[in-house]
């Protein structure tokens, strides 16, 4: 083997060495992607839920107060209801 055929050699394991180095990083990445994908659908659902959370809230609200408006209606019709 000559000088030049072990330089070859070097060079090109040297070249495969980087060449997996580079499939490690890039598999690596794609998981990395992966997360950031998931995590912006997982964002989403959350403010979607959060929204409807305050959508629910309001409306219990406005049934309590509904609540409150007959709850009062009735005393006022029990006061004028003479008693025996």
């Amino acid at each position: 083997m000559t000088t030049s055929d072990v330089v070859s050699t070097g060079a090109l394991l040297v070249m495969v060495l980087v060449v997996l180095v580079l499939l490690i990083q890039y598999l690596k990445l794609q998981d990395i992607w992966q997360i950031i994908v998931d995590c912006k659908a997982a964002k989403r659902w959350a403010k979607i839920r959060e929204m409807e959370n305050r959508e629910l809230r309001s409306a219990l609200r406005a049934e309590k107060q509904q609540v409150d408006e007959l709850q009062k209606k009735i005393e006022r019709l029990r006061e004028a209801i003479p008693s025996r």
